[in-house]
């Protein structure tokens, strides 16, 4: 089955940074996403960064671009969100989740929709 698990949340001051991992598990092949969504209180979730398993592309949100770095670990089967200059607006719940694509179709990070599998969520928290 496949599983995601998030991990690297926590308390932060204002102005660090922090890096969220992404543990995947349950894929025989390479043919899927993953994208990092974040919930603030009382607010909807949305999607902020998505990278390809299957070629070379990314996606942010217009509101963390220059400041948040997706990364992938192909051998560890991992994904990672470095968080830099951080504010008290990225204090949310974050999750990873994977959008797969047919065997032989790379994945892309077109569409916000159509992720499948979820992740339990790790809170940040931004405070001085």
């Amino acid at each position: 089955q496949v599983q995601l698990v998030e991990s690297g949340g926590g308390l932060v001051q204002p102005g660090g940074s922090l890096t969220l991992s992404c543990a995947v598990s349950g894929f025989s092949l390479d043919y899927y996403a993953i994208g990092w969504f974040r919930q603030p209180p009382g607010k909807e979730r949305e999607r902020i960064s998505c990278i390809s398993m299957s070629e070379d592309s990314t996606w942010y949100a217009d509101s963390v671009k220059g400041r948040f770095t997706i990364s992938r670990d192909k051998p560890k089967n991992t994904v990672y969100l470095q968080m830099n200059s951080l504010t008290s607006a990225a204090t949310a719940v974050y999750y990873c989740a994977s959008y797969s694509a047919l065997p032989y179709y790379h994945a892309r990070c077109d569409f916000p929709d159509g992720y499948d599998f979820w992740g339990q969520g790790t809170q940040v928290t931004v405070s001085s």
